[in-house]
């Protein structure tokens, strides 16, 4: 999930990385494919490309499925023809969520969207309908211990970076989509190892839920969503209250 709030982006990275590895190396072997597809197998050349093999190397993914993941998107080896997909609709309150997949069959990642929308009594949209509640962003975060704000703050901004915050025990970096190569570049230059990176969804505006029962119900929906092979992200715009979080947190 991505693109929300601050304490559910922790706990579902956290969920992911406690996840099967098998889903875990595939999703990310899925994406390194299409980075490749579109920019070349050659890291040096390809930042996005760069990021996903260090995010993959942050989950321990064995460098054979790293390797032969970049083969099928330059071509060297077959299985690389996967198809990007958008689905959209409404979580319980009214919460906006959109749905990113890659696959091979359209038909089998649309079934199964549906299924857990209607499991879930939230409702699907037209294309375009709740995406357009959204930015395309360059997100990039990183750890705190590897440099300070001054020094992060001048050589992104420099770069073509939107903004700089803090989260917790980490910076996010916020770049336009056009700028997101360049900072990513300068960062990795600098040698600042960055923990995440890719271009995202961030909402215009974030909802507050402040109902422990919704909160629950649209963890478990995004859950669900996020556990289907062909998802790849699962944005949203709903923040946590901290009472409800407090509750969560005591679970």
């Amino acid at each position: 999930m991505a693109g929300h709030s601050k304490w559910a982006n922790i706990k579902h990275k956290k969920g992911k990385a406690d996840a099967a590895r098998g889903k875990v190396f595939s999703k990310i072997a899925k994406e390194i494919i299409v980075a490749a597809s579109a920019g070349g197998g050659n890291v040096d050349d390809n930042i996005q490309l760069r990021a996903l093999v260090q995010k993959a190397k942050g989950v321990s993914m064995p460098k054979d499925n790293i390797e032969r993941a970049i083969k099928k998107g330059t071509g060297e080896l077959e299985g690389g023809q996967l198809t990007e997909g958008s689905y959209e609709g409404y979580a319980a309150g009214g919460i906006a969520v959109v749905v990113k997949v890659l696959t091979d069959n359209k038909n089998r990642s649309i079934a199964e969207v549906r299924h857990a929308f209607t499991k879930a009594g939230a409702n699907m949209a037209d294309q375009g309908a709740v995406s357009r509640m959204f930015q395309r962003k360059g997100q990039i975060f990183i750890d705190k211990s590897l440099t300070d704000e001054d020094t992060l703050m001048d050589l992104v901004l420099e770069a073509g970076a939107e903004d700089l915050k803090t989260e917790g025990e980490q910076f996010e970096v916020i770049t336009d989509p056009a700028d997101y190569d360049a900072v990513s570049d300068a960062i990795t230059k600098a040698g600042i190892d960055m923990a995440e990176s890719e271009l995202t969804l961030i909402p215009d505006l974030v909802v507050e839920v402040t109902e422990l029962s919704q909160a629950q119900s649209i963890m478990k929906f995004v859950d669900a969503l996020e556990a289907l092979d062909d998802v790849q992200d699962v944005y949203t715009n709903f923040d946590i209250s901290d009472d409800v979080a407090a509750q969560l947190d005591a679970e």
